[in-house]
Parts: structure tokens; sequence; C-alpha cells
């Protein structure tokens, strides 16, 4: 995608996310969640990551896990979404959502 500013033309990968059913299927059971993952999404897809400093100049509560995955915690702190990110491709997986309890069972490497 191309965006022009002031008749300087500049090309732009925005992210695409995968995996949206599994939050989906998680706000359907935390009803108090809604907003912000479909925030968070909508966020996801108008950005640019091209580094995980990216992502952590916007979200410096963002946990960065090894080269390619980020949880983010959401709702204060309650629930947290998990995604592995493809910075070159420009793709963002979520690969789990859940509660804290949840998250302190999941094996991130």
């Amino acid at each position: 995608m191309y965006i022009t500013i002031t008749g300087i033309s500049k090309e732009v990968w925005l992210m695409k996310v995968l995996g949206k059913k599994k939050a989906l299927d998680f706000v359907k059971k935390h009803a108090d969640s809604k907003k912000a993952v479909e925030a968070l999404i909508l966020e996801i897809e108008a950005s640019e990551w091209k580094t995980p400093l990216d992502i952590t100049t916007r979200y410096p509560k963002a946990s960065i896990i090894g080269d390619f995955n980020v949880v983010f915690n959401i709702c204060g702190n309650k629930y947290r979404i998990w995604l592995k990110i493809t910075y070159q491709n420009g793709v963002a997986i979520i690969l789990k959502t859940g509660t804290h309890k949840d998250y302190d069972k999941w094996e991130i490497k």
C-alpha cells in the first residue's frame, strides 16, 4: 500500500492478523474483554512493525519473549494475548488468549 503525505509517496506494509477466531471465541466467554481485544486487533492491523522496539515503543508493558513472541496485557492485566510476529512478512498470529491464570501455564519459547 502507498500513502502520500504532502506530495511524498511512501510504501507502507501494515500488519495482517491471523487467528482472530481464537480471540473472538475468548471474547464470547469473557465479554468484558471485547472492547480491548477488538481495539488491539485494529491497532495491530494499522501498524507497521519492523522490530520488537516498534511494539514496545507503543506498548511498553508488552512482553517480548525470544525473537518473535509478544504477550499483551489487556483489561488491566486481567487477560493476556500471545502473538507470534513475523516482522519481515508483516504477520501477527494470535496463538492464545487467556486469563492471567491461563498465562501462567503457557510455555512460551
